[in-house]
């Protein structure tokens, strides 16, 4: 297939759960620790033998095979759940143990998978070696992800306090973090998965308690970290794609002779739904049949079942077998997203709230605008500067026209005495009133509790950065 498992898991699958885990308080995983090892551990081992045992009594698929091909679809996807109950509102009760599972049920899964290829390969089950193995997998991930997350940090904390700290060099440290993470902990023989994501956590808690030491540095990492992460989940299902089509296109006798490989995955798939539901019945939320079902049908695959179902490729699968295996998973990853796609817009209320959040932040900013638009207008300026700073101050609601764009472009390219050391001066100083008034308002709005905190946050966000556009001494445009 031209698949590379180990640089897909290294170069996108890495820095993935990295960020994702940054994004997860440390706090909130203590909490949450039952949570946890009951989903990510528990529930996983249970539900791929309850789902292996039932392939194997249903299709008569070797036991070893089934356990390989549910193996694969242990693993959850927080993204992928993103995408299918966007503007739907989703219980929170269920939601965080969904978020929770899939941070660390991937080694879970690896595990089992290993397992079930020995089994395979050598026609045994050990399970006392395999359980140490999970054991010795998942907490030397955890061991060695916290030491070598202390240590990058300990280092960076140390530059970043020091006469010779360089915004690019921390930037590359940071961004190289997740690689090295994870390269050393598969070259030691621990989860590299588990490595990272705790890699994540322990950089949330520093970020927490660091961030005003530099300021320029964290806004771009934080920028970085966020271009990254868009990039690299489109970049994931864009390889999900081409790889669906192309298995299509190869394995098209297969698909239209016999439609087991159909039947194997919808089994699997009920089969885990059900396990899932009967776990969120008795431990998820509030306990009651809606919370089970969201968790159940919560329980998406994309990323990591992807690079698993791929992973199996050379390990002693023949052909024909290594085919059903990629079917049975495509299966299982289109129903896992197309099922909960259709029935969460069923049992779900729209959330009106985020329906309407565009509108409220253009009407909000709209708003401020017109607030420092007004100031500016009362002060003594020259009417060139004065049109300027009007203009800029308009930019900031996106209703300048392309014509108006054109002819401010003129002025400023091919007149150089509108930009007059004094009258920059003057702009700029312009600007700095306009945005101080256009942050008064949003802070009343948000002290009056008259718009959601959350809308003026995402307003007064751009506010800033307009004014750190015009005071930046390294990147000054006025």
């Amino acid at each position: 297939m031209g698949f590379q498992n180990e640089v897909f898991m290294i170069l996108i699958l890495a820095p993935l759960l990295f960020f994702e885990g940054q994004r997860t308080p440390v706090q909130l995983i203590g909490k949450r620790i039952k949570s946890i090892v009951g989903t990510a551990i528990i529930l996983a081992i249970i539900s791929a033998f309850v789902a292996a045992g039932v392939l194997h009594l249903t299709f008569a698929v070797p036991m070893s095979l089934a356990l390989v091909i549910v193996s694969i679809s242990t693993p959850t996807d927080a993204t992928a759940l993103e995408s299918v109950t966007q503007g739907l509102k989703f219980r929170n009760s269920v939601k965080k143990p969904l978020k929770m599972e899939s941070l660390f049920n991937d080694a879970t899964g690896l595990i089992l998978l290993q397992g079930a290829i020995i089994w395979v390969n050598t026609g045994r089950l050990q399970i006392w070696h395999n359980g140490e193995q999970l054991f010795i997998a998942a907490g030397g991930g955890i061991l060695l992800g916290i030491v070598l997350a202390l240590l990058i940090m300990f280092f960076r904390q140390f530059l970043v306090r020091s006469k010779i700290n360089v915004i690019s060099s921390q930037t590359l440290i940071y961004l190289l973090t997740p690689f090295i993470v994870y390269w050393v902990a598969e070259k030691v023989g621990v989860s590299g998965i588990i490595a990272v994501v705790i890699a994540g956590l322990v950089n949330n808690s520093e970020a927490a308690r660091s961030r005003f030491s530099s300021p320029r540095q964290m806004h771009l990492g934080v920028e970085l970290v966020n271009f990254a992460s868009n990039v690299l989940n489109s970049f994931v299902f864009v390889i999900l794609g081409i790889n669906l089509g192309r298995i299509a296109v190869d394995r098209y006798k297969m698909i239209t002779t016999s439609l087991n490989w159909l039947m194997i995955g919808i089994v699997s798939y009920l089969v885990l739904l059900i396990c899932r539901y009967v776990y969120g019945r008795l431990l998820i939320g509030d306990k009651s049949n809606k919370s089970a079902i969201l968790f159940s049908f919560g329980g998406v695959h994309g990323t990591v079942t992807l690079a698993m179902t791929f992973s199996v490729m050379g390990n002693g699968l023949s052909d024909h077998t290594f085919a059903l295996v990629i079917l049975v998973e495509t299966v299982v990853i289109i129903l896992s997203m197309l099922v909960p796609t259709i029935l969460f817009k069923i049992i779900l209320p729209e959330d009106w709230d985020e329906k309407q959040k565009a509108h409220t932040i253009e009407m909000l900013r709209n708003r401020a605008v017109q607030v420092g638009i007004k100031q500016v207008k009362k002060m003594k300026l020259s009417d060139d500067v004065k049109d300027l700073v009007i203009y800029d101050l308009k930019d900031q609601m996106r209703v300048t026209t392309f014509g108006k764009f054109l002819n401010q472009w003129k002025n400023i390219t091919f007149r150089r005495e509108v930009l007059s050391n004094i009258k920059s001066v003057e702009q700029r100083r312009a600007l700095m009133q306009a945005f101080s008034h256009e942050r008064d308002y949003l802070y009343y709005m948000a002290k009056n509790h008259i718009v959601d905190s959350n809308y003026v946050y995402e307003v007064y966000t751009e506010v800033l950065l307009s004014e750190s556009l015009v005071l930046d001494p390294d990147g000054q445009m006025i």
